[in-house]
């Protein structure tokens, strides 16, 4: 696919990727990982300055959404450094949430506080054997008085301990697995009847198993109705993931193209090795393929719903998955054993591949999905 941002975008790309540079070296990210917090609030507030937490915020709010090209050029730099804070669930899911869900008195009162950093709000929508089923919501919301009350439990929301407030998505009608019913709902991560689990993921981002045991929660937008900007703002985060991966997969090249010039066997590079540069030549073919798969799902992602949205999305993460595994695999091969040590960047690269492929959708739930939207178009 095509890509040409223009000079302005271009400008904002290179200023981010100088920025993580600089300020988010390997080294520095393994102290931010090994912290309490497993994040940097400074970092978060520097995000915040540079105006990045701001792309998908309207322009009423002081934001530049939809940012399309902007957002997809930011996220792949943060790729590259595998940014620890919270940008894909609190700056692009959650922040869509609320602009496509909630009232223009309570985007006034939110969206500001979150382009400028002060606040911190993360999607709790999966559950318990839902998979990356969308539509599988069984926490329920009761009216209370002139207030709603939810009980149930959310799996793996994804930097849950940094957040201030937890978008929980619920029903007050409806089956478990159907669109029509499900409402959202901004409930406070310290507030009554919430309590968190907390856990590293394999790549190490902080997340959390939520129980809501009836907590309050205030209502987001029309009861009922949550549904379609549900799937809206998970498909801009997929497009995010996959430009996030397309960042990590040619950190991950570039790295073990520069560690194989430095290993020598037999007196001379092992990159002079005609078989390790097959291997090289492959990884990068699925590089390329990534990068432009990632293109073509932040587009998408910005489209309305349709068949087309849902075949690209599917078919950009079956692309994108796949590169994950391979550049992945073969770059610990090619390191041999320090490529597991904690010591080096590719064993983090890889273990941020891994969780990248499984993140919103694994590559075989994807293929799914695209197979039976193509039978959908075809019948």
């Amino acid at each position: 696919m095509r890509f040409t941002p223009t000079a302005e975008q271009q400008q904002l790309g290179e200023m981010v990727q100088r920025f993580l540079s600089e300020r988010y070296g390997f080294e520095t990210r393994r102290k931010i990982l090994d912290s309490a917090a497993g994040w940097s609030r400074e970092v978060w507030s520097k995000l915040a300055e540079l105006g990045l937490l701001s792309l998908q915020v309207p322009e009423e709010q002081g934001g530049m959404a939809p940012a399309v090209v902007e957002t997809l050029l930011t996220v792949t730099a943060m790729g590259k450094s595998m940014l620890l804070e919270p940008y894909v669930s609190s700056a692009i899911i959650a922040t869509v949430l609320i602009r496509e869900l909630a009232s223009a008195r309570q985007r006034e009162e939110l969206l500001p506080g979150m382009a400028a950093g002060e606040r911190i709000a993360v999607p709790a929508h999966f559950e318990p054997g839902a998979r990356y089923d969308l539509r599988r919501v069984a926490t329920a919301a009761r009216r209370s008085g002139g207030a709603w009350a939810l009980k149930g439990r959310k799996s793996v929301v994804l930097h849950a301990p940094a957040a201030d407030m937890l978008l929980v998505s619920a029903r007050a009608s409806g089956a478990p697995d159907e669109a029509a019913g499900i409402s959202l709902f901004a409930v406070a991560r310290d507030g009554a009847g919430v309590s968190l689990i907390p856990y590293r993921t394999l790549d190490g981002i902080s997340a959390a198993e939520v129980a809501l045991e009836d907590a309050p929660g205030v209502l987001v937008g029309e009861e009922g109705r949550a549904f379609p900007a549900i799937a809206a703002a998970f498909d801009q985060g997929l497009a995010a993931i996959c430009a996030e991966a397309a960042g990590a997969l040619q950190a991950t090249l570039d790295t073990t193209v520069e560690y194989t010039k430095m290993r020598k066997q037999f007196g001379v590079p092992i990159a002079t090795f005609q078989a390790l540069r097959h291997r090289m030549a492959e990884m990068l073919m699925h590089v390329e393929q990534a990068r432009s798969m990632s293109y073509l799902a932040a587009m998408r992602a910005a489209e309305p719903e349709s068949r087309e949205r849902r075949k690209a999305l599917a078919a950009a993460k079956v692309v994108v998955g796949n590169a994950c595994r391979f550049v992945g695999q073969q770059a610990v091969q090619l390191h041999g054993g320090m490529g597991v040590t904690d010591e080096t960047a590719v064993s983090h690269l890889f273990r941020r591949l891994t969780a990248l492929e499984m993140q919103l959708g694994d590559t075989g739930h994807h293929l799914e999905q695209f197979i039976a939207a193509s039978a959908q178009e075809g019948a």
